[in-house]
């Protein structure tokens, strides 16, 4: 059951757990699901939300890479490529295929791409989404219609996978607790416990929500907190620092759908920074970006750069005809990469391969970090395979290639979702139902958008959100989307809130201040 309070209650009942996972984003949650669907007894503890770090800030692809593919990568493409074709099939409420244009401003670069794209298709295989095509300068201007035109002659058009990353944040801690995972949000890991031999035995929880701590025991604890990895790391007593984590920001400006005119996503292979930028429709808004900026010490709200935010408005400037200026801007946000440096220069964060790396202590910890949403499955494998290999737990085949996430629909039954609720997948219709049951729950929370009252009290029941933040950034996406409009709502959510978890006034207003401070920095 998806509910908060079972699963702290399960948690209690249970004297060992195979193993623990530290961090809620796409790696430990993809762990959990991993090794319970193979039998072994899982606990999982985020201290903030799902997905409240740099799993819900991504550009939202599911990608081979196009710029790794560049870079003469061919491993990381091919496995990219492949777990995007998993994905579609296993989570294919989420995914939506997405095509792309590359324009050609120089007469070589079409033929340049096209010939690197055919290479996209041709390693893609049996999972393809469809091939690659070089087109005229006015088959361009038809696909994109605000696409400058002076200078273009021609592009390339390829397909590639879009998602919506918090929600399958969410859909893989539903689908651990539906296998038998205990997994819980607002619970902070604050200390190692260690047996006689200095081997690690456990943790220490913080429920931050009851302000209650709890001793866990494992057989096996697997760090995978990203850009935090090296607090953990500390924590179990590593005794050389030989992981040398770089993170790296990206930001990313959401813009009215008006800026990117027709259903095809822009890509721009090589800006004067070097970086992919990419401008792709999403939630009925644009989403334009991103950066590659080296940062020295990470955060659960990183902020984005003056010259972060210039250079992707001066660059969109450089393809558009109708140009966005910093008045345009709905939201912007900020996400670290967890890159992991090799020996040498530290500071060209776009060189640094997205692959992952594990990491085992002398205390018996695994890490992970590195990688990126696209891999997540194949890094959760490897991540259980280790544990297994070095921990003597039972040799159990990994069963994710195959393995439905909840929410998950047939494409007839994707076809059927409206507009408003499809990310929901296969809860859509118990959404739907549950509040056409109750008027109230059909109230607006905004003028401008679909959402309603019931969405919000579905994500307190069913979806185990317990803050303002919780429920506008990661349930319904909406500070991602217009954080103004976040804003303008905070004191209405904060009411139903309230009610839903008999919390007390106090605790609403603290709340209302929290989330205006941080919604407030998602605008320019």
């Amino acid at each position: 059951m998806f509910d908060r309070t079972y699963q702290l209650e399960k948690l209690k009942s249970t004297e060992q757990f195979d193993l623990v996972v530290i961090g809620g984003g796409a790696s430990g949650l993809g762990i959990a699901v991993d090794a319970v669907s193979r039998g072994f007894t899982v606990a999982l503890f985020e201290s903030h939300d799902f997905g409240k770090g740099t799993s819900s800030r991504s550009t939202k692809l599911v990608h081979g890479g196009v710029r790794y593919l560049a870079q003469g990568n061919i491993k990381l493409v091919i496995e990219a490529l492949r777990e995007r074709g998993l994905l579609e099939k296993n989570a294919n409420h989420l995914f939506k295929r997405q095509t792309f244009l590359i324009p050609s401003y120089n007469w070589w670069f079409k033929y340049y791409y096209g010939f690197g794209l055919t290479i996209y298709d041709w390693l893609a295989a049996k999972l393809s989404l469809g091939g690659s095509r070089i087109i005229s300068a006015s088959k361009a201007s038809k696909r994109i219609k605000n696409l400058k035109s002076e200078g273009l002659n021609g592009g390339v058009t390829y397909l590639d996978g879009q998602f919506d990353d918090a929600r399958l944040a969410l859909n893989l801690a539903q689908t651990a607790t539906e296998l038998g995972a205990v997994v819980l949000n607002h619970c902070k890991v604050d200390d190692i416990s260690k047996d006689d031999n200095g081997q690690v035995s456990g943790v220490s929880v913080l429920d931050t929500e009851n302000n209650e701590e709890m001793l866990v025991n494992a057989r096996v604890v697997i760090n995978a907190t990203g850009v935090f990895a090296n607090k953990i790391l500390k924590l179990a007593g590593r005794k050389k620092r030989s992981l040398k984590i770089v993170p790296s920001q990206g930001i990313h400006l959401v813009l009215d759908k008006s800026f990117l005119e027709g259903d095809t996503a822009l890509m721009v292979p090589k800006t004067s920074d070097g970086r992919v930028l990419f401008a792709i429709p999403w939630h009925n808004k644009v989403v334009v970006g991103t950066t590659d900026t080296p940062i020295k010490k990470p955060s659960y709200e990183p902020k984005p750069l003056e010259e972060e935010i210039e250079f992707i408005l001066e660059t969109a400037k450089a393809y558009f005809t109708k140009t966005p200026n910093r008045e345009d801007v709905k939201s912007v946000f900020a996400g670290l990469r967890p890159l992991v440096a090799p020996e040498g220069d530290k500071s060209n964060t776009k060189e640094i391969s997205r692959g992952h790396k594990i990491i085992h202590s002398e205390s018996g910890l695994i890490t992970i970090v590195g990688g990126k949403w696209t891999t997540y499955r194949e890094m959760s494998e490897d991540v259980v395979n280790e544990a297994i290999d070095t921990h003597r737990l039972p040799k159990v085949k990994s069963k994710t290639r195959t393995l439905s996430i909840h929410g998950n629909v047939s494409s007839e039954e994707k076809a059927n979702l409206n507009s408003v609720n499809w990310f929901y997948g296969s809860d859509a219709k118990s959404l739907e139902e549950f509040i056409e049951a109750d008027t109230s729950l059909q109230e607006l929370l905004h003028q401008d958008y679909e959402f309603t009252v019931g969405q919000v009290i579905w994500a307190i029941r069913f979806e185990m959100a317990r803050t303002i933040e919780d429920i506008l950034a990661r349930r319904i996406r909406l500070l991602f989307l217009d954080a103004q409009a976040c804003l303008d709502i905070t004191e209405k959510v904060a009411d139903i809130i309230t009610k839903e978890l008999n919390k007390s006034n106090n605790w609403k207003q603290n709340q209302i201040q929290e989330f205006k401070t941080l919604a407030s920095g998602y605008l320019i």
